[in-house]
Parts: structure tokens; sequence; C-alpha cells
């Protein structure tokens, strides 16, 4: 078996694959009547052609460490975001193209106040919640058209 190392989600660090969706330093806007920070536009979202945006609510079964990789999955007609319907960490593993297949792994722990956005045919692991409820609101593409692609490796991780 091989290993991966699990590290902190950070923006700069999961850029290459996606977007992290959390609250930044400084709102875009205050809205309400001052009750409520908006931070806008977190994420770029993609819906291929004749694609549309669909939300989603997904309720994912518990996972626990050490986690085996054994498939990899991209959407290559649009982006794919999670967000957390509770405040609990989530693990997120995503790997680079090379050829069409899914290259080093790596791994990212979610710090229980963010999403993710990954974008059109990133690689990336199936959902894997480490604890709390599962549930996630799912924003992504829905169409007449396939947009799942799976791969199974021989040797997990």
């Amino acid at each position: 078996m091989k290993n991966v190392k699990i590290q902190a989600l950070t923006p700069e660090m999961f850029a290459p694959f996606g977007d992290v969706l959390a609250v930044g330093t400084e709102p875009d806007k205050i809205i309400n009547q001052g009750q409520c920070e908006r931070f806008h536009d977190c994420a770029s979202m993609e819906f291929g052609e004749g694609g549309r945006a669909g939300i989603s609510i997904f309720n994912a079964n518990i996972r626990s460490l050490p986690y085996e990789l054994d498939l990899m999955e991209r959407h290559p007609e649009g982006s794919q975001a999670f967000i957390p319907m509770t405040d609990d960490p989530f693990l997120v593993i995503v790997a680079p193209d090379e050829n069409g297949k899914p290259g080093q792994p790596l791994a990212f722990i979610t710090d229980g106040t963010q999403g993710i956005n990954f974008h059109c045919c990133t690689w990336h692991g199936v959902l894997t919640p480490l604890s709390g409820s599962g549930l996630f609101a799912v924003v992504d593409r829905i169409g007449n058209t396939p947009n799942l692609e799976e791969i199974s490796f021989d040797t997990p991780y």
C-alpha cells in the first residue's frame, strides 16, 4: 500500500484543483440591515454545454483514518461544490491529471468551517466525512450528457 500525507486545506495549496469555500478576512458587503456579512462569489462554477446548476443533498457514511483510497473520479462537464451542513472536518483527496488518469494523490483536511469546489475535470476521491452527520449541500452540473469518469487503483493508497 502507498501512503498519502494529510495536510491542512489552504486556498493556495488547493488552487490547482478548485476553490476553498470559507469566510475571508473581510466581507465583500454588509447586508440585511447590517446583520449579515456577505463573502461574494467564492467559487468559479462550470456547467458545460447544455448543463445547468443543481443543488442536491448528499448523506455520506462517516469514514475513519487510516482511510484506504482505491477509487478516484472526475466530472468532465462541470465543477462540483461540497458545502458541509455541520461544522465537522472532512477529508478531501485530489490528484493532478496524468494522461487521462490520476497522478499522485494529495490529501487535505478541512478545518470544520470550509467547503470546497472541484474545478471541472479534477480527479478527486469520494466524499469522506470523518465525523458528524455526513450531510452536505452539493452544487453541480445537471444535464443529459455523461459527467462521471471513475478509475480504480490496483494498489490502494
